[in-house]
């Protein structure tokens, strides 16, 4: 609607007075869409039967806790003391269904106090979730990728250690394996670690795991895996192998050399496209039992020289290549083999919002399985902001080459900016509870676009 000048502009207003008064409002009426979603999964309940063997030691119920921590990283905010800036929240509290929300010093002793069955029974909830959500798409085919992520502390944490870390040298930290869904994006577990392990520290077993576990939810589904040269060794080829679960693996290099000198004598390399060719080969490293199928990828890249140039004449190049093998079980063409493991990248992806969104980098306790506690939190908080768009959304894209996720996800962020952080008023005319919110179309649509979705879902 187009307005007239007058009807736009006003004069500079005086500095207001400010006044502090409890009332009934909200800084996060867009909750009111994950209250929705909370009560279709049940979580509440699915939370109490995690921590039911520590039932009433605590005012404040672990599972509750645990409720509150899932709140606080959907709200964006990354330590425990932050919840000090949303205690008197109306909706937050309706939310959890609290009339008081607990002191930060509560929250960190209820951490403190974790126990491993907890923390088994949290995990076990997580992959639950996941695998409904896999139940309902129906799919023929799951893509489960695999790869560890670094979280770094100051403190002297329970189970740290000083080990590989390229942004923080001599940092203590944890160095936990995920297992990712590539269909939905979402974590379907997690191996918990000391930082100065290596990569394949019992990623074996914890692989396994999570394939059985799928196939008993989901029999007759095919299960891919992918997965990058840290986890090269005969032992894990045989382990997916006798799993059936189709896999690519990245080759490392430096410890094959033979690689080198297949590829300089290799004179014919089979187009891919315009950048990528190829050639493949039935071929094992002297310490294997068995040969593989090995495809071996070379890339045209423009290398730069360092040496001083006249950058206003012209950016000298040659060409030159780089060159990346990988070792796999798939059957079908080279060209699809590429495809599928360029695709495991998307995990970096989640890593990242995991890391800005969820705050998985941060370790809030010095006890581990508290800090386990809080890493699960942060999962179930991306996994749930995956789950609502799921159930609000129709899949944008089908199968591709490269496994990409079915939806494009907004990430957890966005959603925050643009639903979640809205303010609001909880009034009662006629006795009868109504959330009020500042009018805006666009806010409007959406909010009650979820609200709708998730009604026809239940």
């Amino acid at each position: 609607m187009k307005r007239s000048r007058a009807e736009v502009r006003g004069k500079a207003r005086e500095p207001m007075d400010i006044r502090f008064e409890a009332q009934d409002l909200t800084s996060f009426s867009g909750l009111v869409i994950f209250q929705g979603l909370f009560r279709q999964l049940k979580l509440k309940e699915r939370l109490w039967r995690c921590f039911r063997h520590r039932e009433g030691r605590f005012i404040y119920a672990d599972h509750l806790i645990v409720l509150m921590l899932v709140v606080h990283l959907l709200l964006g905010f990354r330590e425990l003391r932050d919840t000090q800036y949303y205690r008197e929240d109306e909706m937050v509290k309706r939310l959890l269904g609290l009339r008081h929300l607990p002191e930060v010093s509560t929250i960190s002793r209820a951490l403190a106090c974790a126990d491993e069955q907890s923390v088994v029974s949290l995990r076990r909830e997580n992959r639950q979730l996941v695998l409904e959500r896999l139940k309902g798409l129906g799919l023929s085919r799951i893509t489960v990728d695999f790869d560890g992520s670094v979280q770094s502390t100051r403190r002297h944490a329970e189970g740290t250690a000083v080990g590989f870390n390229k942004k923080k040298k001599g940092a203590r930290s944890y160095y936990p394996l995920f297992c990712t869904i590539a269909q939905t994006g979402q974590v379907f577990d997690v191996h918990h670690r000391p930082g100065n392990v290596h990569d394949s520290n019992g990623a074996k077993a914890f692989m396994i795991r999570c394939l059985e576990e799928i196939r008993a939810a989901l029999p007759g589904v095919k299960l891919e895996i992918r997965i990058d040269s840290a986890f090269f060794s005969e032992e894990i080829v045989e382990a997916l192998t006798a799993a059936r679960a189709e896999f690519t693996l990245s080759v490392p290099f430096e410890r094959l050399a033979a690689l080198k000198g297949l590829i300089e004598r290799r004179q014919r390399w089979r187009a891919l496209d315009g950048e990528l060719s190829y050639f493949e080969a039935s071929w094992k490293p002297k310490s294997w039992s068995k040969r593989c199928r090995f495809v071996f990828i070379r890339k045209r890249v423009k290398r730069q020289h360092k040496a001083p140039i006249q950058l206003d004449l012209f950016v000298p190049h040659e060409e030159g290549y780089e060159f990346k093998v990988i070792v796999t079980n798939k059957r079908v063409r080279a060209k699809h083999v590429v495809a599928f493991h360029e695709g495991r990248g998307s995990q970096e992806g989640i890593f990242a919002e995991l890391k800005s969104h969820c705050h998985m980098d941060y370790v809030p306790v010095s006890t581990l399985y508290g800090n386990q506690i809080y890493l699960l939190a942060g999962m179930l908080a991306h996994n749930l902001g995956r789950e609502l768009q799921m159930i609000a959304l129709p899949p944008q894209r089908t199968l591709t080459a490269k496994r990409t996720a079915l939806w494009a996800f907004e990430q957890l962020g966005t959603l925050q900016r643009k639903l979640i952080q809205r303010a609001g008023r909880l009034l009662r005319p006629a006795g009868k509870l109504v959330l009020s919110m500042n009018s805006n179309e666009t806010v409007e649509r959406e909010l009650l676009h979820y609200l709708d979705a998730l009604q026809m879902a239940a």
